[in-house]
């Protein structure tokens, strides 16, 4: 990352970064623009975080049709189900991630705590604190080599400084730089990718882009599957200014399918099929 004054702003010049920023707000723009926002954005507000939270627990191991997420009410898991602990955990972020805006500018590592404190759904003593020396890390679907403790412990401070400092980065930019870090950290014991992705919206929200929480990046994230994830999040971690731009541009495809999903709900909410 580069060592100017405005780190995630030099990041916002890498060659084709200006190009996915513009077609980001391009995309969001359109779905602003749709006549049912005017009367029903609360509706696609509450689809898109459904949407949203499905899309996020794809990435993480259990990939449900929508109807079914829809359906359940019960993700507490028993009988030993995974899966259904991680769409619950998904849909608790989701929901809680909308109650964390205004705290994220002024402490972001406390909203990191709170988001694990919530996905994980659990009292102990490794929940809601970054990791320490030797403790374990659940998340399996991520192969990166895993940093030391240490190590994430000055990596979560750097990143909470220029969060605290602020930017004049786009966006799309700081939003994929957290979700970038968070991944390649997994400062948590378990539940990293979740948090992650949680946290990109947070930014994406918090930024204006998507004051609404109506484009979830979640959503493509997933439609473009989870191979292609991985391998943007390799770039990313690769630190090269091709790897770290075509990251950005992974994050900036998520969120216009995210606003392409939108659309089709709108569309669907205008022909009073949903």
């Amino acid at each position: 990352m580069s060592t100017t004054a405005d780190p995630l702003a030099a990041l916002g010049a890498l060659p084709g970064v200006a190009d996915s920023v513009d077609s980001v707000r391009k995309a969001v723009d359109r779905v602003y623009g749709h006549r049912v926002m005017r009367r029903r954005s609360t509706a696609v507000t509450s689809e898109a975080a459904l949407r949203g939270a499905r899309g996020s627990a794809a990435l993480s191991g259990a990939d449900w049709p929508l109807e079914e997420v829809r359906r359940r009410s019960d993700f507490s898991g028993t009988g030993g189900d995974e899966e259904a602990r991680t769409i619950g955990a998904a849909l608790r972020l989701t929901a809680e991630a909308g109650q964390l805006l205004s705290i994220w500018r002024q402490s972001p590592l406390r909203v990191l705590a709170r988001l694990h404190l919530v996905a994980a759904a659990d009292n102990g003593d490794t929940v809601g604190r970054p990791r320490q020396g030797g403790e374990a890390v659940d998340e399996p679907l991520v192969e990166l080599p895993l940093p030391d403790a240490q190590e994430v412990a000055g990596r979560l401070e750097g990143l909470s400084g220029l969060i605290i400092a602020g930017s004049s980065a786009p966006a799309l930019v700081t939003a994929a730089v957290v979700h970038g870090e968070l991944l390649a950290l997994r400062p948590f014991g378990s539940h990293n990718g979740l948090v992650a992705r949680t946290a990109e919206r947070i930014v994406l929200v918090g930024s204006g882009l998507d004051p609404k929480s109506i484009c979830p990046a979640e959503v493509g994230h997933a439609e473009q599957g989870r191979a292609e994830y991985l391998a943007a999040l390799e770039g990313y971690v690769s630190g090269t200014p091709e790897g770290v731009a075509a990251w950005i541009a992974h994050c900036g495809r998520s969120v216009g399918f995210g606003a392409r999903e939108s659309t089709a709900v709108c569309e669907a909410l205008q022909r009073g099929a949903a």
